[in-house]
C-alpha cells in the first residue's frame, strides 16, 4: 500500500469511528435546514478573523470562486434578471432567495437578503462562501438547494479529529465530523433544482455519484481539496500556525473551471489554477489516413475522451459553459485542406460544430438560457466521466494537395457563448477566455506560456550553430 492511500484509509477509518462517537453521544445535530431568519449575520466572524491563525488556508479561499460567489459580476447579472422574472411572475412561485442561498449564505439564514440589490447586506455576508459559514454547517438534510443545518457559535467543526487535534484551540472549540470529508457536503449547493418544476438544473454532485470514481472511493475533496488534480494528494502541514502537524491539511482554492471571472476580478492565482485543471479534463485520439488521392473522401475520426473529471464535461450551469473541437487538416506543403470549429470575429461559431453542453426548453419548447425559464431538456450531449465520445469529419482531397495529411485538433472550453456575454453587458464589454483544454498531436502542450514553438526552434538553431563554432 502506498503512503497517500494509507493516509486515505486511516481518514476513512476515522471517519466511521467520529461517526460512531457521534451516534452514542446522542449528536448534537439539529434536524432541520436552516432557513431565513434563522439567525443574525453578528452571530458569523469575518473570514479576516481566521487569517490570524488560519493564514495558508485563508490565503487560499481569497481571491476564489468561494469568496467571490456574491461579488461575481456574471452572478449578478443573472440574478438581477431572475429577481425581474421572479417580481413579474403571476403566481409568485419563484423565491426571490432562490439562488442567493449558495452564493451568500449568511445573506439569507440573517434576512439581508432581500433586498436584491445587496444594499441590506452585512460585510461578512458579502464574503459569499467564507470560512465561518462552512465551519458552524453541522449536517445536511439532503443533496442540492442548500438544505444545510447551521449551528453558528464559538465551536467549528471540520473533518474527523485526530488525536493530536482533540485539545481545542484557546479561540475556539472544535468538532469533528465525517460530513466533510464526503462529497454530499459539496453536493448541498451543487446539485441545482428547478424550485418549481423540480427539473435538474445543474448535477454536478449526482453525476459524480454515478461515477466510476464514486465506486473507487474517489471523493470532491480529493480532487478539488488536495493539490492532487485528478486524485487524492497528501498535503502534510498544519491548518493553524499554532496547531499540531498533520499528514494532510486540506487545500482551500476549491479550483473549478472558472477562468473567465477570476481573470476579469484580477484574480490571476485562481485563473491560473482554472486552467491548469481544464488541461488535465480531458485527451484526444484522432485516426486519419496519411495519404488521399485528388477526389477521395477523406474520414477524420476524433475520440475526445473525459480523462480527469469526476463528472460530466462540462459541469454545472451548462446552458452556458461550452465545450468544442477545432479541426485543421493541412496538406504536406502547409496548404489548409479542411478547418472546422474556429469562432468568428465575433467569437460566434458556425452551425456545422458540436458544442458540448446542455439546451433547456421553455413552456413551448423554445431553447432558453434562462434556467428559471426552464421545463424541459432539449439537448444534453455532455461527456460522462471516463467516458469517450466520437466525431467524424469528411472532405474531398483537392487536386494539387501533396501527401502526407497532418491534422490539429484543440478542444476548447468557455464559461458562456460570447453571445450571451454581449447580451447581458454589451458588445465588447468583456471578451470570454477559450481556453485549450486537449490539443492533438500532445507535444504541442509541451510549450511553456509565452514561448512557442517559433521561439523553440530559434533557441535549439542558435544552441547548434554555438555548439558548431565551438569545435
Amino acid at each position: 500500500m502506498t503512503k497517500d492511500k494509507g493516509i486515505r484509509k486511516g481518514i476513512a477509518c476515522l471517519a466511521v469511528f467520529a461517526s460512531g462517537l457521534l451516534l452514542l453521544a446522542g449528536g448534537s445535530v439539529t434536524a432541520e435546514r436552516s432557513e431565513p431568519g434563522a439567525f443574525v449575520s453578528d452571530q458569523f466572524s469575518k473570514s479576516g478573523l481566521c487569517s490570524g491563525c488560519h493564514g495558508n488556508i485563508f490565503g487560499q479561499w481569497d481571491g476564489s470562486m468561494h469568496s467571490n460567489a456574491n461579488e461575481d459580476f456574471f452572478y449578478q447579472a443573472r440574478l438581477q434578471e431572475y429577481v425581474e422574472a421572479a417580481e413579474a411572475a403571476e403566481t409568485g412561485e419563484l423565491p426571490l432567495t432562490f439562488c442567493s442561498s449558495c452564493h451568500t449564505p449568511v445573506g439569507v439564514v440573517s434576512e439581508e437578503i432581500p433586498p436584491m440589490d445587496g444594499s441590506g447586506l452585512s460585510e461578512v455576508a458579502r464574503e459569499g462562501v467564507q470560512c465561518d459559514f462552512c465551519h458552524v454547517v453541522v449536517e445536511s438534510e439532503g443533496i442540492g438547494n442548500a438544505p444545510y443545518i447551521l449551528e453558528p457559535g464559538d465551536t467549528k467543526w471540520g473533518p474527523p479529529l485526530r488525536a493530536a487535534e482533540e485539545d481545542a484551540p484557546p479561540s475556539h472549540g472544535i468538532e469533528g465530523h465525517e460530513f466533510y470529508e464526503e462529497s454530499r457536503y459539496c453536493g448541498m449547493c451543487h446539485n441545482i433544482y428547478h424550485p418549481v418544476n423540480n427539473l435538474t438544473l445543474a448535477a454536478t454532485y449526482t453525476e459524480w455519484e454515478e461515477s466510476p470514481y464514486a465506486e473507487e472511493g474517489v471523493r470532491c475533496q480529493d480532487c478539488h481539496m488536495t493539490p492532487g488534480i485528478v486524485g487524492f494528494e497528501a498535503n502534510p502541514g498544519k491548518a493553524a500556525s499554532n496547531g499540531p502537524d498533520r499528514e494532510h491539511v486540506y487545500t482551500h482554492f476549491f479550483v473549478g473551471a472558472n477562468a473567465f471571472v477570476t481573470d476579469e476580478l484580477g484574480e490571476s492565482r485562481h485563473e491560473k489554477r482554472a486552467i491548469e485543471y481544464l488541461k488535465h479534463a480531458a485527451t484526444l485520439t484522432v485516426r486519419v489516413p496519411e495519404n488521399a488521392e485528388a477526389g477521395e473522401s477523406v474520414d477524420v475520426e476524433v475520440e475526445i475522451t473525459n480523462s480527469g473529471a469526476g463528472h460530466k464535461l462540462p459541469t454545472g450551469v451548462t446552458e452556458d459553459r461550452e465545450i468544442w473541437l477545432e479541426l485543421i487538416v493541412q496538406d504536406a506543403a502547409g496548404k489548409e485542406l479542411y478547418h472546422s470549429g474556429s469562432p468568428d470575429e465575433k467569437g460566434g461559431l458556425d452551425s456545422g460544430t458540436t458544442v458540448y453542453h446542455t439546451i433547456f426548453a421553455d413552456s413551448e419548447g423554445r431553447p432558453t438560457v434562462k434556467a428559471w425559464e426552464a421545463e424541459s431538456v432539449l439537448f444534453d450531449n455532455r461527456i460522462p466521466p471516463k467516458s469517450s465520445v466520437v466525431e467524424q469529419h469528411s472532405f474531398l482531397m483537392p487536386e494539387g494537395a501533396v501527401n502526407p495529411i497532418s491534422v490539429q485538433a484543440i478542444l476548447h472550453y468557455r464559461s458562456a457563448s460570447q453571445e450571451h456575454i454581449d447580451a447581458l453587458f454589451g458588445e465588447g464589454v468583456y471578451t470570454v477566455p477559450v481556453i485549450d483544454m486537449a490539443t492533438y498531436p500532445e507535444e504541442e502542450m509541451a510549450s511553456s506560456p509565452g514561448f512557442g514553438v517559433l521561439e523553440m526552434l530559434s533557441v535549439l538553431c542558435m544552441f547548434m550553430f554555438l555548439k558548431k563554432t565551438k569545435r
